[in-house]
């Protein structure tokens, strides 16, 4: 599995010869200080940093890949592991190993991904749901679609944000493998992650007005109130007569396998709003976000505008990374990587009827 390394960033332990060692050469030659080709020095944006191998004083003959931790800067960090390409298996692949690979997911040639696992958490209830990759073996033709769309439901609502936010950055990376026939990937996989926590600018959610502007994209809602960013809103204090003082926090998270314990260090936005007119003559004194039997009168209504009709360019710009990982199948080419190609415009195809729809 993946460790953490005190200073934050990721071990993942080099595999057995060959593939330890080829993807250990795939990172050196792209993160080579010497490097100057521009193929390579543009694929880095789409990789985790690398910071070379390590091994721990005890066992020196263990050695690992020191990483970037992408989940860091996420403070509930939804994680979603999905294999790209037509064939899970290299060109110098056994019969027996081709065979091994084609039945675990016969589907894989025909739609170009594979969900490998995904780990979701859910506003509502404060909690991850988690999916293994017997889930994704699971999924048809018919079912691949919804299968996906779980990975971008806040527990509320479908985060189309964060949906628009990752085909924006699989379209860049499919621009890459438009222009490059240097390199040929199998068995690689893409690692979506967003924030799942609330992350939001602020708002009176009574009349949709501002409590401070400090230069978020605004758009009009349909009954010309004004909005800034927003994803979700998360109560931290109450304040007299029952008004709510509600901001939206960002984290770092020393998380990043789909199975592991998320710990959290917490700090908050600059843009903080403030809830009134709720209603209620008793104070809400809550630290978890709002849930369905708080939402009441004038309080839901006003929910749905700040869910529902955030300004597209807001919804572009959600926290999202998306990152090429696994590279122990990895081989020089001359030709274009049509396999990983063809599955990256159909996980496209899918992302979009999600938002579409």
């Amino acid at each position: 599995g993946i460790l953490q390394h005190p200073d934050g960033t990721v071990l993942k332990q080099l595999q057995p010869p060959p593939r330890g060692p080829r993807e250990q050469e795939f990172y050196n030659k792209v993160y080579d200080s010497d490097c100057c080709d521009s193929i390579l020095l543009e694929l880095r944006k789409y990789l985790p940093k690398y910071f070379g191998v390590w091994s721990p004083p005890t066992a020196p003959n263990d050695t690992y890949l020191k990483l970037e931790d992408v989940t860091r800067k996420f403070n509930k960090p939804c994680i979603m592991d999905v294999k790209i390409g037509q064939k899970s298996y290299d060109p110098y692949a056994s019969a027996e190993k081709i065979q091994q690979q084609v039945s675990k997911y016969p589907l894989m040639e025909e739609i170009g991904f594979l969900v490998l696992g995904m780990r979701v958490y859910h506003v509502s209830s404060d909690s991850y749901e988690t999916q293994n990759q017997h889930y994704g073996r699971r999924l048809t033709k018919e079912t691949v679609k919804d299968g996906i769309s779980k990975f971008f439901h806040s527990g509320y609502c479908l985060r189309k944000d964060v949906v628009a936010a990752s085909i924006q950055k699989v379209e860049k990376i499919l621009e890459w493998f438009e222009g490059q026939t240097q390199l040929n990937f199998y068995a690689s996989s893409l690692l979506f992650v967003y924030e799942g926590s609330c992350q939001a600018t602020t708002v009176r959610l009574s009349d949709v007005t501002l409590a401070e502007k400090r230069g978020v994209s605004k758009g009009l809602l349909s009954g010309g109130d004004v909005l800034e960013y927003n994803n979700n809103i998360h109560v931290i204090n109450s304040t007299e007569n029952g008004k709510i003082e509600a901001s939206v926090s960002k984290g770092l998270s020393k998380f990043y396998a789909l199975h592991k314990k998320a710990c959290s260090k917490r700090h908050h936005s600059q843009l903080s709003l403030k809830v009134g007119n709720s209603e209620q003559d008793n104070v809400w004194k809550t630290s978890t976000c709002i849930t369905q039997e708080h939402l009441n009168g004038n309080v839901l209504p006003q929910l749905e505008k700040v869910f529902y009709h955030m300004p597209a360019e807001t919804k572009e710009g959600a926290n999202v990374e998306v990152r090429m990982i696994d590279f122990a199948h990895v081989f020089p080419s001359n030709t274009k990587d049509e396999g990983y190609i063809y599955g990256l415009k159909n996980l496209i195809t899918v992302l979009q009827n999600i938002l579409d729809n």
